[in-house]
């Protein structure tokens, strides 16, 4: 849907701003609003008084606000950010001002909150603008730009000055319309999040459909109308009559896992690419280039030589119990907490092994086998006593194929809701950008009658839906 601009427009003398509305007024939003005030109001508070406390991560990306902490007032009054209802916060330390961390800060407990010290509080003064239309100015993509450009610092530790926040120049219509442009950015944006959502619900639709349908396959096959036997497995029940049930070390002629000292004096410019926990991606190794190590430390390690075949899985750290299995392009590469299980070819492919750790009943069972609580690890003696059905090989590449075709047309899908997810988020930050700097005129702007969102829904959940 378009949008008219305004009838007349001025010169506003802000480079980046251009010409703005006739009737507007450029000004710096020290002029309507007051920067990080004074705690002076609230030192004379009882010390016990219940106030909430904020950190960062009770700041969101979209401008909503986590107000389930709280502290005495003694207890933050000094070395925390000092902010009162209505007044607007926005994050001043990288990455969290380029991600948009800000909010109106509503629904303060006794009207009064202390949080993190990265954030810059803005009081706008209520008689030239609203809480809700100074956040929509300073969560605009031009304020974050200009701002991301004037931080100073270095690597992680970069900020946002407060003197950029002070003298940014941006011009302000009058209070009603203000409001006017506040109702059709409330309603612009929520609609917009509900797609959004919708998308992110038809995402998650189609990876529940993707691990039911991994799960069937390697557990009952393809056929419909096989016979069936109890597995002898109490989390597995019946699997094909004519399929082996086997743990893991009866079909592999290797279980070992991949170097895990320390890296920092074995790795080179160039040399022989070394796979690493990071590596591992939706089922493949995707390698970045970034790590090698010499031919000569390779040989020396050749229990964790690479085959194509040969699956691995993550050993520790976040993400443990991920899955993939080696292609030629990865063949004679070496590798770093790794678990290696090398099938026998004539019995166990590569593949179907890989499939079946992935399922939800493999990945499961991978999960019950880590220690370590905060920092989970998985032993190649607990991981080579998995209990798993085995198909005929030929009936294994067959469940392997349909599970990669199925997958193929889940991923295709995937990426259009990615796609549109993305082109729904640059449409939110096009449309706030173009209101708060005048560039359509929504005054008069009515709420048409939008799709059901149940209706939607229904129609993203039958396109997950596959035979």
């Amino acid at each position: 849907m378009s949008y008219p601009a305004y009838p007349d427009y001025k010169d506003s003398g802000v480079e980046w701003l251009g010409e703005v509305p006739a009737h507007w007024e450029v000004k710096r939003l020290r002029y309507v609003a007051e920067l990080n005030p004074s705690k002076t109001e609230v030192r004379t508070l009882p010390a016990e008084r219940s106030v909430s406390f904020i950190p960062m991560e009770a700041i969101g990306e979209d401008g909503s606000l986590s107000l389930v902490q709280t502290r005495q007032i003694g207890e933050v009054l000094a070395g925390y950010t000092y902010v009162r209802e209505g007044d607007v916060t926005i994050a001043k330390i990288t990455p969290c001002f380029e991600n948009g961390k800000g909010a109106v800060m509503r629904g303060l407990q006794n009207h009064v909150g202390f949080g993190t010290t990265e954030l810059i509080v803005m009081r706008p003064q209520s008689s030239l603008t609203t809480s809700e239309y100074l956040y929509r100015v300073v969560s605009s993509e031009p304020f974050r730009v200009l701002g991301e450009s004037s931080m100073y610092g270095a690597g992680g530790q970069k900020r946002v000055p407060d003197d950029f926040v002070r003298n940014f120049k941006i011009a302000w219509p009058p209070y009603k319309e203000q409001v006017e442009i506040q109702a059709f950015l409330d309603h612009e944006t929520a609609r917009i999040d509900t797609l959004v959502e919708e998308q992110q619900r038809l995402i998650e639709l189609l990876k529940e459909k993707r691990q039911a349908v991994i799960s069937h396959a390697v557990t009952k096959g393809l056929d419909p109308d096989v016979p069936m036997k109890d597995s002898g497995v109490e989390w597995l029940g019946e699997v094909p009559e004519h399929w082996r049930v086997q743990s893991i070390n009866q079909a592999t002629q290797k279980i070992t896992n991949g170097y895990v000292g320390p890296t920092r004096d074995i790795l080179v410019d160039t040399g022989i690419p070394y796979v690493q926990a990071t590596h591992i991606k939706n089922g493949v190794i995707n390698f970045d280039g970034k790590y090698f190590v010499t031919p000569e430390w390779s040989n020396k390690m050749r229990k964790s030589i690479l085959q194509e075949g040969d699956v691995l899985i993550v050993q520790t750290g976040a993400g443990t119990g991920d899955v993939a299995v080696v292609s030629a392009n990865e063949e004679g590469y070496n590798c770093h907490a790794l678990i290696i299980l090398q099938p026998v070819s004539e019995k166990l492919a590569g593949e179907y092994l890989a499939k079946f750790l992935q399922s939800h009943v493999g990945n499961s069972v991978l999960f019950s086998l880590r220690t370590g609580g905060m920092h989970p690890h998985l032993n190649c003696g607990e991981v080579k006593f998995i209990k798993m059905p085995v198909p005929p090989h030929g009936e294994q590449i067959k469940i392997s194929a349909y599970i990669s075709s199925i997958s193929s047309v889940i991923d295709g899908l995937t990426a259009e809701s990615m796609k549109a997810i993305k082109f729904l988020r640059e449409r939110r930050s096009a449309v706030i950008s173009a209101a708060v700097t005048g560039k359509i005129d929504v005054r008069g702007w009515q709420a048409a009658r939008e799709a059901d969102p149940s209706e939607m829904l229904k129609a993203a959940e039958e396109r997950a839906t596959y035979g």
